[in-house]
């Protein structure tokens, strides 16, 4: 990571490398389709989800995220953190999330995100 200094402005400059720059975090949430059936088609569709999503771990762009709970502690949908250059490769990569093209998220709502980066 370089770091410029300069005498005049007694400021220093630290460029994070160029992938930090250009990520931007989204946050999705979804909601499960309300019918009888839904809990038992989670279920089932949920190894290949957990693939997708260890996939996109592995690659950097999911950051955190976990199941939604009704009062009853049984799982109604999905709250992800993804990280990617733009809301246009996160709209690719949910083509083919097994949430979505086997009927189990019913609502999603994506929002810009920025995660507080404390050190």
């Amino acid at each position: 990571m370089p770091i410029y200094f300069s005498a005049e402005s007694q400021f220093i400059i630290i460029l994070a490398d160029n992938n930090y720059l250009r990520q931007m975090q989204f946050l999705l949430l979804a909601f499960d389709n309300d019918s009888p059936e839904a809990e038992e088609l989670r279920d089932q569709v949920r190894p290949l989800h957990l693939k997708k999503i260890a996939e996109l771990k592995r690659k950097g762009e999911f950051l955190f995220g976990g199941a939604i709970l009704n009062d009853e502690g049984k799982m109604k949908g999905s709250m992800i953190v993804y990280e990617m250059p733009d809301r246009e490769t996160l709209d690719e990569r949910l083509k083919d999330e097994p949430y979505v093209t086997d009927g189990v998220w019913q609502k999603i709502e994506i929002y810009p995100f920025r995660l507080a980066r404390i050190e």
